[in-house]
């Protein structure tokens, strides 16, 4: 059977395109999610697409996808640097998670250098703009078959 992903996304990206496209580019989320769905065609997976701005909603489908499908990859925005029970829900599931961001947290504001789910995900992509999407499904393939643990 195909790998089944879930991409999860959290506050203002379903602003993508709109909000300041000089950092965050201005593929808006249903382009993006119209590339991940032709890429994960091209690396033979299945995948669902989904957002939230709330971060109770952002908990909940990583509690409900979290053993479900094969792997995350979760775009927390903000709450990357904020929330304890996003880290902790991350913690709690069973499937690999690959954390993306758009841009380099780590290259901006002081108050982005804090991330409280680094040390919990399996990997991390960071600063390739929306191509950081194929990427991160590329090496969450390459995770779940096995590859680089020799």
């Amino acid at each position: 059977m195909k790998p089944f992903l879930v991409i999860l996304g959290g506050p203002n990206l379903a602003l993508l395109g709109l909000r300041e496209p000089e950092i965050y580019g201005s593929t808006t989320w249903v382009e993006l999610e119209e590339m991940c769905s032709g890429w994960a065609k091209d690396l033979g997976i299945r995948i669902s697409f989904l957002q939230t701005d709330s971060e109770g909603e952002l908990v909940s489908q990583i509690g409900k996808w979290g053993s479900v499908a094969d792997g995350l990859i979760l775009n927390a925005a903000a709450y990357t640097h904020t929330s304890i029970a996003v880290r902790d829900a991350v913690s709690a599931v069973s499937s690999p998670v690959v954390e993306l961001h758009l841009t380099n947290p780590a290259a901006r504001e002081d108050f982005r250098k804090r991330n409280l789910l680094e040390d919990v995900a399996v990997a991390g992509i960071r600063g390739f703009g929306v191509q950081g999407y194929r990427l991160a499904m590329d090496g969450l393939v390459q995770i779940l078959s096995g590859v680089g643990k020799d």
